[in-house]
C-alpha cells in the first residue's frame, strides 16, 4: 500500500499532530494554553514549535517583556494546508483499511428452512 497524497511526515508524530490540531481550531493560542492543554513541559513544547516554525507551518509572536512576556502561536496558511492534507490522507488510510464486505449469502432453497418449527412442520406434512 502506498502512502496517500498529503501524508505529512513532519506533522505525523503524535505531539506535533496534537499541536497542529489544537492550532487549527483557533486563530492564535498562548504558549501556556497549548502547553497545559497537551500536558507538555515548556522544553518539549518549545522543541516541537521550533520544528514546525522552521518548516513554515506556524508563526510565533512574543508580546510584552520581563515576567509578563507572552508567546502567541498560530498556524500559517502553509501549516493549515499541510494539516488538512494530512487529515485527508489519514482518512484515506483508515477508509482503505476497513473490513471487506462479506460475500452475499446464496438464496435459501425453497424446500429448506432454518426455522426448526417450520422444519418440523414440513417434515410432519410429508409423512
Amino acid at each position: 500500500m502506498s502512502t496517500p497524497s498529503g501524508f505529512d511526515e513532519l506533522i505525523h508524530p503524535s505531539t506535533r499532530l496534537s499541536v497542529v490540531a489544537l492550532l487549527a481550531a483557533t486563530e492564535w493560542a498562548d504558549f501556556s494554553f497549548i502547553r497545559d492543554s497537551l500536558s507538555l513541559s515548556d522544553s518539549a513544547l518549545s522543541k516541537q514549535l521550533h520544528t514546525l516554525e522552521e518548516a513554515g507551518y506556524l508563526e510565533m509572536h512574543k508580546e510584552g517583556g520581563g515576567r509578563k512576556r507572552r508567546t502567541k502561536v498560530r498556524l500559517t496558511s502553509r501549516g493549515r494546508t499541510a494539516f488538512e492534507g494530512h487529515v485527508a490522507a489519514l482518512r484515506a488510510i483508515v477508509e482503505g483499511a476497513g473490513p471487506t464486505p462479506a460475500p452475499a449469502a446464496p438464496p435459501p432453497d425453497p424446500g429448506q428452512t432454518s426455522d426448526p418449527t417450520t422444519q418440523q412442520q414440513h417434515a410432519e406434512a410429508h409423512r
